[in-house]
């Protein structure tokens, strides 16, 4: 049956091309000797490898923190927080609803900068400063008639007053009003005035005044100053009303109120 097949597959092996020249008994040989090596390995089983629990799991599922190779290291996995709900503050209106105030709220407004900028006014002048108007020529030419002036409080706060400072207090005989003269006499001193010029503690030389641009007249005293208390002339001396012609001819410290600082109306000055 073989050699008939043989037979058979050389017979349409010519009719297809009968110049070629074929051994098909050789041909035949190594097919068969083929099939018989692929029939054997069908029949080899395949060695199985034992692997435990975790490695075979790790064939399946790859661990998570394993590096992968790769074009990109892999990314780390983001962390996630409970978002907790914030509540909503503030007024929650449009910016045009903000700005639009009414009428009483604007007044308001201006009442409440106006109050506030009288109230810090007041305690400036009642603490740091003292503002003056000067109502007479008592004092020309140094300061004029009609000057505003400003006082410092504080300038006695840490030192008393000296000799020749200009200052501000409470007229002895009428303590409601404030006068502006300038210190002559200090506690203890012996003053006299002798035809205009003025002697202390009985020195033979008079005292120097270089702020007078009139010369005084008439003679005055003596006068002993008491502890605690000042003397005081203007500059104007043939018209100011000063301690020459008080009933209370002395200024107590305490009734001191500033020195006088500097003009600023109509213009601006220091006071010496």
């Amino acid at each position: 049956m073989e050699n008939e097949n043989k037979e058979t597959m050389k017979k349409q092996v010519s009719e297809f091309d009968p110049d070629l020249d074929l051994d098909l008994d050789e041909d035949i040989g190594d097919i068969e000797s083929l099939l018989k090596e692929i029939e054997g390995l069908e029949d080899t089983p395949f060695a199985e490898t034992p692997h435990t629990a975790s490695e075979t799991r790790s064939l399946v599922e790859p661990d998570p923190d394993e590096a992968v190779p790769g074009p990109f290291p892999k990314a780390p996995a983001p962390e996630t927080k409970d978002r907790q709900a914030v509540p909503e503050t503030g007024d929650r209106r449009s910016a045009p609803e903000k700005q639009k105030k009414g009428p009483l709220s604007v007044l308001f407004e201006w009442v409440r900068i106006i109050v506030f900028a009288v109230v810090i006014a007041l305690l400036i002048n009642h603490f740091l400063i003292a503002n003056a108007l000067i109502p007479s020529g008592s004092m020309e030419t140094t300061i004029m008639t009609g000057d505003r002036i400003i006082g410092l409080r504080t300038s006695y706060w840490f030192s008393k007053p000296e000799r020749g400072d200009i200052v501000i207090f409470k007229y002895p005989d009428d303590e409601s009003k404030l006068f502006i003269k300038r210190v002559i006499g200090l506690p203890g001193d012996k003053v006299e005035i002798v035809e205009g010029k003025v002697y202390i503690n009985d020195s033979t030389e008079p005292l120097e005044e270089p702020y007078l641009t009139v010369e005084p007249k008439g003679s005055f005293g003596p006068y002993e100053v008491p502890e605690g208390s000042y003397f005081m002339l203007g500059d104007n001396r043939n018209v100011s009303k000063d301690s020459r012609y008080w009933d209370n001819t002395f200024v107590k410290e305490e009734k001191i109120i500033a020195k006088a600082f500097f003009r600023y109306y109509p213009s601006f000055q220091l006071i010496k």
